[in-house]
């Protein structure tokens, strides 16, 4: 029908918005696209090393992740925003 809208994504400590285009697999691709560094080690929500806080918004898991997750915290290897997001990377 038509396409899917973006989503922004808002960083801590960077000025500009990004968009997150319905093609990207997660929020860390997304990130990588943008040049923002971000630790990361299995991309499918093993390890955890790719924590970050979501402060606004919803997201989405791609799959359940087996890595522990505090509330309020997401898993950027595996993740696609809902909404427009605010993120803190830890």
């Amino acid at each position: 029908m038509g396409d899917t809208p973006s989503r922004k994504i808002t960083v801590s400590n960077h000025t500009e918005p990004l968009e997150f285009a319905a093609q990207s697999s997660s929020l860390l691709e997304t990130l990588e696209q943008a040049n923002i560094e971000v630790p990361y080690q299995c991309r499918e929500g093993f390890c955890g090393a790719c924590r970050a806080k979501l402060e606004s918004g919803e997201v989405v898991y791609n799959q359940e992740p087996l890595a522990f997750v505090r509330d309020g915290e997401v898993l950027l290897c595996c993740t696609k925003p809902l909404t427009d997001i605010k993120l803190t990377l830890i």
